[in-house]
């Protein structure tokens, strides 16, 4: 019997990476790749050779000039950055935030993998964060979605999300240049800004906002009970006062304004993935953003 993370990751190869194979290249700019970092040896100089890989100690050693080889490193390693936290639950059943994230993992797991690159996964969520190594099937895209599948994304104890942690993590789990792809809502604690600068300096990074209507807009439903999902505080609020919906409204834009600047910055592109979009047509747009960005 099909499992769900199969069952799911069927229907999006029939509906989304079908529409996207072969496009998805454009989302990474890294000038790293291809180029070759790893030492495999040694080998006499011949004419034509780039003299900047004279090895000259060896030259020296043998009276006769020697160049240091590498490998040509032609595949894209990727790392998916999965915010699990408590936050990422809001939305309608079936399509809340942490619906739309296990369906783009699924979704560039499969196409990066289909590439010939390798795709990992960090999965942040409650203790410590889970790591899937890189692979490159069929099969290790549904492994991605299995242990989705199994976390709770709940925190416990008035935790918030620990945005720079995460970041931090997956800079200690990328140790050789990758493309990380943040996949989050960004609503949490810590100087992330630093984290991802860091994260930067050493990575391609993209950002991917997952955003609900529910994180931005307030109902006009009367008195209801407001809760912070992260930290399970609830509220019993008048979402008709008009004094209330200015506030949060402004209190919205300020939250944007501090992540676009922050994400600037940084240099980091962030995209804004709506649950209730298209999957395939918001991963165009991201694709076509990337590559405006780099022209």
């Amino acid at each position: 019997m099909a499992t769900a993370a199969e069952k799911l990751l069927l229907r999006l190869e029939w509906k989304v990476v079908r529409r996207l194979d072969g496009r998805l290249q454009g989302m990474h700019r890294t000038a790293h790749r291809g180029s070759g970092i790893d030492f495999t040896g040694l080998r006499a100089y011949s004419d034509g050779d780039d003299a900047r890989h004279i090895d000259w100690n060896v030259t020296a050693r043998l009276d006769e000039p020697h160049l240091r080889v590498f490998t040509e490193d032609r595949e894209l390693t990727v790392w998916l950055v999965l915010d699990r936290s408590a936050s990422m639950a809001a939305g309608r059943p079936g399509r809340g935030k942490h619906d739309v994230l296990a369906e783009l993992a699924l979704v560039l797991a499969r196409l990066f993998g289909r590439g010939g690159n390798r795709v990992g996964a960090l999965l942040f969520d409650i203790g410590k964060p889970r790591v899937v190594p890189p692979g490159t099937s069929r099969r290790h895209a549904l492994r991605i979605g299995a242990e989705l599948a199994r976390t709770t994304g709940v925190r416990g104890g008035g935790a918030t999300t620990d945005l720079a942690e995460m970041l931090d993590a997956a800079g200690r789990l990328a140790r050789r240049r990758a493309l990380v792809v943040v996949l989050s809502d960004f609503i949490g604690d810590g100087d992330w800004e630093r984290s991802l600068q860091r994260l930067a300096r050493r990575h391609e990074v993209v950002a991917l906002r997952i955003v609900d209507t529910a994180d931005d807009v307030l109902p006009e439903a009367g008195l209801i009970v407001v809760e912070d999902a992260e930290t399970g505080e609830q509220l019993v609020v008048d979402s008709a006062d008009p004094l209330l919906r200015v506030r949060f409204r402004a209190a919205v834009d300020a939250r944007d304004a501090r992540l676009a600047a922050g994400m600037r910055r940084a240099g980091v592109p962030v995209h804004r993935v709506d649950t209730d979009r298209d999957l395939a047509e918001a991963l165009v747009e991201v694709v076509a953003r990337t590559r405006d960005r780099s022209s």
